[in-house]
């Protein structure tokens, strides 16, 4: 992971970046890293996600429905 932190992010393609940023989900639910390297990792991770956002991935639109009108 070390040589991963070194790669500037936005240099990263976004398969890359989608495959860092799951890598480093997974070591912090596994809770068996040390706090300042998760500090670390977790801001890394936010730069990843931002870089993931900026290449088109959103969150998936929910359908529309007569309870949930388009917006105006």
């Amino acid at each position: 992971m070390a040589e991963n932190t070194q790669v500037d992010v936005k240099k990263l393609s976004f398969e890359r970046a989608i495959e860092e940023l799951e890598s480093i989900v997974k070591r912090l639910e596994d809770g068996k890293v040390p706090l300042e390297e998760s500090v670390a990792i977790y801001e890394r991770g936010e730069a990843l996600k931002r870089r993931c956002v900026r290449h088109g991935v959103r969150r998936p639109r929910l359908p529309r429905t007569p309870s949930r009108p388009a917006p105006s």
